[in-house]
């Protein structure tokens, strides 16, 4: 008979329903690989009369956490309630007993993730979150383990299913923000509230744990220059398009001379780009290594069986370090000086369009603001849109941050203009 390891999960929703199916299905690979006979002993719920999508055979449920913090015989706690302060508490208990913790909380993880490490390393526990980021892509254990020889120069990923979602009906149905906004709470894609997602907090969360993976650098939530989806417009899908383009909601983190530049926004991507494929719900990660070159990983960010999967998969690995007696090493073990990057060291071309007043010398007053920063022009459309008004769009040629903001703040400022958009454009 195989040794028994025993598992408490706290939470039965969702995802917390795929980890116990997927344990049930694949118990026989997932014994043969560990060594162990893998149960669920106890399942944390809010309510125990509720309707269950699957059996609750085998294990009980509780509406008391001790049952499953305190528990001796439950080795391995399963973090997939959701919430953040009450999941701290708990997992910072389950950590103290002395058990194991394997997560998919991005935004615990995004704040508290040090801490957490910390505490799971003092006392010689696992703490594991491939979950966390890009749902079932292994993302994060490539990072840690199949790129830990080279030395990951970028990074670029479609990281949130919802504002990709969106911005597909957006491009291709010509839907309006708010019908993709719609369309996507009724297929349960965005929450009620969806200001997490299509504000791009969701995603900047995601890419502080993917920057601290990669770069080994611990960047603040505050140091992510963030900005959403909301009030994007179907004019600047249409012009991009037109101009050879997709805009997608794209997290980017780069290390530039030992610093690092991380930033979540909406930014145009060459059609003929590999993001530019990446449509619907589906996540993907762009990583450039210096000796691998340019990797995609693609697939499902989200959903109960794909999630899952990376939650029992981080489980087996506990499975395998107590084998092995070698629980209590961090997932990640790489650490670097955080520096953030001066915007005088962060280089892009940019996309603007502008409403202008149609009258001699205005167009000129423009293109000296941007010349006065430093900005050349590599494309310029321009077009009436009233008796007295034009549209112009305008992308750069590669310039600084910093030499972008002196144009734009500039061009805000004179009352003949109106900047409606500005968007980073990736090249290549």
């Amino acid at each position: 008979m195989k040794a028994k390891l025993q598992v408490g999960v706290l939470g039965f929703g969702t995802v917390g329903s795929g980890v116990i199916h997927i344990l049930k299905e694949h118990q026989e690979k997932i014994s043969q690989v560990t060594g162990y006979d893998i149960t669920v002993k106890k399942v944390l719920v809010r309510d125990l009369e509720k309707n269950r999508r699957y059996e609750t055979e085998g294990f009980s449920l509780t509406t008391e956490p001790l049952d499953v913090l305190d528990d001796p015989e439950i080795a391995v706690v399963v973090e997939v309630m959701g919430s953040i302060q009450t999941a701290r508490e708990y997992i910072l208990h389950a950590l103290k007993a002395g058990k194991s913790v394997v997560t998919a909380n991005k935004d615990l993880i995004a704040l508290y993730g040090d801490e957490l490490v910390a505490v799971a390393h003092e006392n010689r526990c696992d703490l594991f979150y491939e979950a966390s980021v890009a749902g079932g892509i292994p993302i994060l254990r490539t990072i840690v383990n199949s790129l830990a020889a080279d030395r990951i120069q970028k990074i670029l990923g479609i990281v949130n299913g919802t504002t990709n979602y969106m911005l597909t009906q957006m491009t291709s149905e010509n839907k309006s923000y708010e019908e993709a906004l719609k369309e996507a709470q009724e297929l349960g894609f965005a929450e009620a509230d969806p200001t997490s997602d299509v504000d791009g907090i969701d995603a900047a969360r995601k890419m502080v744990i993917l920057t601290r993976l990669a770069f080994g650098m611990n960047v603040n939530l505050d140091d992510v220059e963030t900005k959403g989806i909301r009030g994007i417009s179907e004019k600047d899908i249409q012009v991009a398009y037109q101009l050879g383009y997709k805009v997608k909601l794209v997290g980017r983190a780069e290390e530039i001379n030992n610093t690092v530049d991380v930033t979540v926004g909406p930014v145009l991507l060459p059609r003929s780009h590999p993001l530019s494929g990446v449509n619907y719900e589906n996540n993907a990660v762009f990583v450039t290594g210096a000796a691998v070159g340019e990797t995609m990983f693609y697939g499902p960010g989200a959903g109960e069986l794909p999630t899952a999967t990376s939650v029992v998969s981080d489980l087996i690995t506990v499975a395998k370090n107590a084998k092995l007696g070698t629980t209590g090493n961090a997932f990640n073990s790489f650490v670097h000086e955080t520096k953030n990057t001066p915007s005088d060291q962060v280089y892009s071309k940019y996309y603007f369009r502008l409403e202008m007043d149609d009258k001699t010398g205005t167009f000129l007053k423009l293109t000296k603001i941007f010349a006065d920063a430093g900005v050349s022009f590599d494309k310029i459309l321009q077009e009436p849109l009233d008796e007295h008004t034009a549209t112009v769009v305008i992308i750069t040629h590669a310039a600084s941050r910093k030499q972008i903001d002196e144009a734009s703040n500039a061009a805000h400022a004179e009352p003949e203009m109106r900047l409606i958009t500005k968007y980073a454009v990736v090249e290549g």
